[in-house]
């Protein structure tokens, strides 16, 4: 069974950490790139961070760069997203996804990706 299974979301106050976790199955997970995205209330899902399927390059949006990072360890079929100096804006569902088979360049395009996570609750308060 093809699935993304996301993990570490919680409630955090404003200038702490979270690291988030996805775990992949049913398919060959280095031959996908990977990203996360979030959505809040109310507002449209949004691209976070992207990393290609060999995990040597990534970027990552201009909102969350210098205190998000996307990591990926082919040998656990995991990605992660270390999230420092969290602001009360992050709050959001973070979900998983990963592109189709063997599109291993990141892209920040929503409808590049394939297969998503059920998403894990991120929130930070003031």
């Amino acid at each position: 069974q093809v699935q993304l299974v996301e993990s570490g979301g919680g409630l955090v106050q404003a200038g702490g950490s979270l690291r988030l976790s996805c775990v992949a199955s049913g398919y060959a997970f280095g031959m996908r790139a990977m990203a996360w995205f979030r959505q809040a209330p109310g507002k449209e899902r949004e691209f976070v961070a992207t990393i290609s399927g060999s995990g040597r390059s990534g970027y990552s949006a201009d909102s969350v760069k210098g205190r998000f990072a996307i990591s990926r360890d082919n040998a656990k079929s995991t990605i992660n997203l270390q999230m420092n100096s969290l602001k009360p804006e992050d709050t959001a569902v973070y979900y998983c996804a990963a592109r189709s088979a063997n599109y291993v360049s990141p892209t920040t395009e929503i409808q590049n990706y394939a297969l998503w996570g059920q998403g894990t609750q991120v929130t930070v308060s003031s």
